[in-house]
């Protein structure tokens, strides 16, 4: 008899992450929570801001499924390992342009993209799993899969983009994934 699905539901509106997820979470049946009214992302760090979310899942949504929620931002060396966890905000939905922009000049160019990502079982445990990708922040972009940073984020040990090296790349190798691995691995259920 096959073991039973796990039901969760990702504590989001954005259907992109929701297709993400089940790249990331095979054997679970996925649905997104969608709405409005999720909290500001104002906590100090990326786990605050994961469980806020899921927290806010656990209160609104379905009763009978695990909750996941993820918060993740991009650590450049030379911003001052920031944006971080202001990432979305600092970015303005111009994510290249900005970053290239920040950087003119700069010879550091050390970067990291960091996710949390939190699950909230019914009867309230919690769970998290952290992933951290070193990289560089590439001169000009490249690619054209991915989204965000992708087509300037070149990961340690590659030459290629986020963006050039592709989405079954990043299914495996991004710090979303590494988080997911993180958390799989600690969930009890």
């Amino acid at each position: 008899m096959a073991p039973e699905l796990i039901r969760a539901t990702v504590c989001s509106a954005n259907p992109h992450k929701l297709s993400e997820f089940r790249e990331l979470f095979p054997g679970f049946e996925l649905a997104l929570l969608g709405g409005a009214g999720f909290p500001d992302e104002d906590a100090p760090d990326y786990r605050g801001n994961a469980l806020a979310k899921a927290r806010f899942g656990r209160r609104v949504g379905p009763a009978d499924r695990l909750m996941l929620a993820d918060d993740s931002g991009i650590e450049v060396a030379a911003l001052g390992w920031g944006p971080g966890v202001r990432t979305a905000r600092w970015a303005e939905g111009r994510h290249v342009e900005k970053l290239l922009a920040a950087l003119a000049g700069s010879d550091d160019r050390r970067a990291r993209y960091v996710c949390e990502l939190v699950a909230v079982a019914p009867d309230g445990r919690e769970w998290h799993g952290t992933g951290v990708l070193e990289g560089r922040v590439a001169l000009e972009p490249a690619g054209s899969e991915g989204f965000g940073f992708d087509p300037v984020f070149v990961p340690a040990g590659e030459r290629r983009t986020v963006a050039e090296l592709g989405d079954a790349w990043k299914a495996l190798h991004s710090h979303r994934a590494l988080a997911a691995r993180d958390l799989l691995g600690a969930l009890r259920l």
